[in-house]
């Protein structure tokens, strides 16, 4: 009887492939570029997606939830913390952030703590707070890390580079989403990753991943690449014309 389980059981394994899953993400964007002219105020993408769910299966007693994350460019970011001494204030300790996207979104259709508990986010890194905690450690081990964390979250936030829109994800049916994208005037050229998961009672089911990029065109593309490709020359170029500024203007305000 023991023998007849267990070869049930491998049986039952083969006919159920270990990839096999209850619902599937499908999703893409309005657009996979954003070109940065002269009169360039900021764009807005959008975000789209379906839920597909195998018809065989059983529906699920939770409602589906899709969190949203988008990530920019990566630099080194410093955060410093300024001491008051007397009348001045000067660096007293400072923190460096390698590799840390410049622009961050994250979109839900509802609050995340509506969605699970706070260790949860902590620890799968969900949120504004949480996207950029190092990996496989959700415990803040140096106490000054999580200061210094929260001080780079909102000095960025202030600068319209990173963001939390609670409601940023709308259901248009049961199984239709999209989602508003806003990038700022301010944020840096370069590639930009779109996470998109599909969650249920807290549990990840599946997750999508696409992509665009922000460029620069026009004369600022030109001028850039120059800079870039003809450095003696691009400097030469701009001394030569300050000094011929300078020189026709103190002709034209020359007092005689």
């Amino acid at each position: 009887m023991k023998r007849l389980l267990v070869l049930l059981a491998l049986l039952a394994a083969g006919l159920c492939p270990a990839g096999a899953r209850a619902e599937a993400l499908i999703a893409a964007m309005s657009s996979h570029q954003i070109q940065i002219t002269s009169n360039y105020t900021g764009s807005q993408l959008t975000v789209f997606g379906l839920v597909e769910r195998d018809g065989r299966t059983v529906a699920r007693g939770d409602p589906y939830d899709i969190i949203i994350t988008v990530r920019g460019p990566r630099r080194m970011l410093l955060v410093r913390e300024k001491e008051r001494l007397g009348p001045i204030w000067i660096n007293r300790t400072q923190r460096r952030f390698p590799d840390n996207p410049v622009f961050l979104l994250v979109a839900s259709n509802r609050p995340i703590s509506e969605m699970m508990s706070l260790e949860t986010a902590q620890r799968d890194r969900i949120g504004l707070a949480n996207a950029e905690r190092p990996s496989g450690s959700w415990v803040d081990l140096d106490p000054s890390s999580r200061r210094f964390r929260e001080s780079l979250v909102r000095i960025m936030q202030a600068k319209d580079l990173y963001g939390y829109a609670e409601r940023g994800v709308t259901f248009l049916s049961n199984a239709l989403f999209s989602a508003p994208v806003e990038i700022p005037a301010t944020a840096p050229t370069g590639s930009y990753t779109v996470d998109i998961v599909l969650y249920s009672g807290g549990v990840p089911l599946a997750r999508q991943q696409t992509n665009f990029e922000v460029i620069k065109t026009g004369i600022e593309q030109r001028l850039a690449s120059g800079a870039y490709d003809w450095a003696l020359l691009y400097g030469l170029a701009t001394v030569l014309l300050a000094l011929f500024l300078g020189w026709g203007a103190s002709v034209i305000f020359r007092r005689d």
